[in-house]
C-alpha cells in the first residue's frame, strides 16, 4: 500500500527526537497531495511547535485538498503552543489519518472530533501498532501519572556484574558504553543506589555532545552521599536529587547549599521507591533510567516498578559464588513465582549482545 510508505516516514521523522521531547510524545507528520509529498515535520524538542505545524511550515504548495498522515491525533488543546487541529482546518486539508489514539485527557477523541466537525475525513488506527511502539513511554506517564522505569545491566555470559573484590570496570566494550551515554539521554533522569555512588564515585551525566543530561536521582536511605563525591560537587550544573527516609540537618543543608534537591521519603529504614518515583512524576518527569547496583534492582524487582529491561551481555566469564549477580535479596522460591518480561529487540555493540525486555502486561 502505498499509504504506509507516508506513515513511516512520519514514524522515522519522530523517532529523530528522541530524548528531546519528554514529557511530550514523539509525533511525526507527513502532507501528501497527487501523490507527492509537500510537506513534512516532527516534534523537535518539547515546547517548540508539533509536529503538523512544523510540516504546515515546509509546505511546497497549497495544502487544500491533501492528505496529513500523522503518528498520533492532533491535539486540540492549548499548551505550550496553539493546537494542532487549528491549524490542519486552517489549511483546508481533506483527510487526516492516524496512527495512535492519544490517551491524554485533554486530547482523547476530542482532536477526531473538532476535525470531523470541520468536515474533514479521519481514519484512525492507521499502522496503529507501528505507531504506539513510539511512544510507550508517554502512554505510561499520561495514563499512570508515575515515570516509565528501565533497569539497566551490563553482565558476563555467567551472569556476573562485578568479580568477587566487586571491580567492574569495564564489563562491556566502548560500543555498549557509548549505547548507554545515549540512554541517559533518552530518559528524563537517571537513578542510582548509593552503593553504587560509594563504590565509584559516577558523574551520571551524558559525554556525548549535543544530547542533554538527565535528572540525577540518588536512593540514599541514611544520607551517606559525600559532600566531595562528583556528583554533589556538580549539582548546581546538573539537577540532583537525593531521596532519603529521614535527614540530619546539617547534612541536609549542606548538600542543599551545594545544590542537592533533598527529599525525605521513608518506609521501613529504606527510600520508599513508589513514593519517590510519584515525587519525579509529579515533578513532570517521565522516565527513569535505573543504573543502581543489585540492591535497588531487587527494591524494584520486589515493587513489580520495572517496565523495561535493558540487558547487556559481554563475551566474558568471572565465575565463582561471590560474585554479584544484577539482582540481589533472597529472590523468588520457585520458577512460577518469577515477573515476566517479553524480549521486545536483540541487538550486537561490537562483542557484546543487548536484549531488550519489556513487563509482560
Amino acid at each position: 500500500m502505498p499509504e504506509e510508505k507516508y506513515m513511516l516516514r512520519a514514524i522515522n521523522l519522530a523517532r529523530q527526537a528522541e530524548g528531546f521531547t519528554n514529557p511530550n510524545p514523539m509525533v511525526g507528520a507527513v502532507i501528501v497531495k497527487n501523490g507527492n509529498i509537500i510537506g513534512e515535520g516532527f516534534h523537535q524538542r518539547y515546547g517548540e511547535l508539533h509536529a503538523e505545524r512544523n510540516a504546515f511550515a515546509s509546505l511546497t504548495e497549497s495544502a487544500e485538498g491533501a492528505t496529513v498522515y500523522v503518528t498520533l491525533e492532533p491535539c486540540c488543546h492549548y499548551g505550550k503552543t496553539p493546537p494542532c487541529t487549528e491549524a490542519i482546518i486552517e489549511n483546508k486539508v481533506a483527510e487526516v489519518v492516524i496512527g495512535s489514539r492519544d490517551p491524554n485527557p485533554l486530547v482523547s477523541g476530542k482532536g477526531v472530533k473538532l476535525l470531523e466537525e470541520a468536515g474533514i475525513k479521519v481514519v484512525q488506527d492507521f499502522m496503529r501498532k507501528e505507531c504506539d511502539e513510539i511512544n510507550p513511554v508517554f502512554f505510561h506517564y499520561i495514563t499512570s501519572k508515575m515515570p516509565y522505569v528501565t533497569v539497566k545491566y551490563a553482565m558476563t555470559c555467567d551472569g556476573k556484574i562485578a568479580t568477587k573484590t566487586g571491580a567492574s570496570k569495564w564489563i562491556t566494550g566502548e560500543a555498549a558504553r557509548a549505547e548507554v551515554q545515549r540512554m541517559r539521554h533518552r530518559n528524563m533522569a537517571v537513578m542510582a543506589g548509593i552503593g553504587t555512588v560509594l563504590a565509584d564515585d559516577p558523574m551520571l551525566n551524558v559525554r556525548i555532545e549535543g544530547l542533554k543530561n538527565p535528572v540525577r536521582v540518588i536512593c540514599d536511605s541514611s544520607l551517606r552521599i559525600s559532600p566531595e563525591s562528583k556528583i554533589v560537587k556538580t549539582a548546581k550544573q546538573y539537577r540532583t536529587v537525593a531521596a532519603c527516609t529521614l535527614a540530619d540537618g546539617e547534612k541536609k543543608k549542606a548538600l542543599a547549599e551545594a545544590g542537592v534537591e533533598v527529599v525525605e521519603l521513608g518506609g521501613d529504614g529504606q527510600v520508599d521507591l513508589k513514593r519517590l518515583l510519584a515525587y519525579l512524576g509529579s515533578c513532570g518527569i517521565d522516565s527513569v533510567f535505573v543504573e543502581g547496583g543489585s540492591a535497588l534492582n531487587d527494591s524494584l524487582r520486589k515493587e513489580k516498578l520495572i517496565d523495561r529491561l535493558e540487558v547487556f551481555i559481554a563475551p566474558k566469564i568471572f565465575g565463582g559464588a561471590e560474585a554479584k549477580s544484577p539482582i540481589g535479596g533472597v529472590g523468588v522460591s520457585e520458577p512460577a513465582d518469577a515477573e515476566e518480561f517479553f524480549l521486545k529487540e536483540v541487538k550486537r555493540f561490537g562483542e557484546d549482545i543487548l536484549l531488550t525486555y519489556v513487563k509482560s502486561r
